[in-house]
């Protein structure tokens, strides 16, 4: 890659960083995890760089990726504690984990982690503030489709506060 693409690429991360953190946030629980998640985006996101459209908003493009890359994390995550044999003790402290975030932002992720990956990704683009047209073109969905799926979800999570 060109140094200038290099500058570039570095800025645009730089500028959209909270996208990792809120990505990374919504699909691992572990403190480290979140970081090796993180690493992993950016890496995938310098790999595919030469090939970013510039006709698209690069936050879109940086979402796609890494909800994808996320995804397959997560997949390969789940498989691997599957595997896993129980401690007596509890290894990890999930709430010292999350570091000293409010406590309604906190519930907010344990919520998204009862989601499938599918509604958590909706969730994250929807919170973010992109419209249904949009999170539909980056998930491959129809608008149709992503507002019934984000009108079902918050009843759900509505649901599931009042019981």
């Amino acid at each position: 890659m060109q140094p200038a693409n290099h500058s570039r690429f570095v800025a645009l991360i730089e500028e959209h960083n909270g996208i990792l953190y809120k990505v990374a946030n919504a699909y691992c629980r572990a403190h480290d995890d979140r970081g090796d998640l993180i690493q992993e985006i950016v890496v995938q996101l310098w790999r595919a760089f030469p090939r970013y459209d510039e006709r698209q908003r690069f936050s879109t493009w940086m979402y796609r990726v890494a909800m994808n890359v996320a995804i397959s994390f997560y997949r390969k995550e789940w498989r691997r504690q599957r595997d896993l044999v129980p401690l007596d003790e509890p290894a990890l402290d999930v709430a010292g984990a999350l570091g000293a975030a409010p406590d309604e932002l906190r519930r907010l992720h344990e919520r998204l982690r009862t989601l499938g990956e599918l509604d958590r990704a909706l969730v994250l683009l929807y919170l973010d503030g992109y419209a249904h047209g949009e999170i539909a073109e980056l998930m491959g969905l129809t608008a149709t489709n992503v507002s019934t799926r984000l009108g079902r979800i918050k009843k759900k999570l509505q649901q599931e506060r009042t019981a």
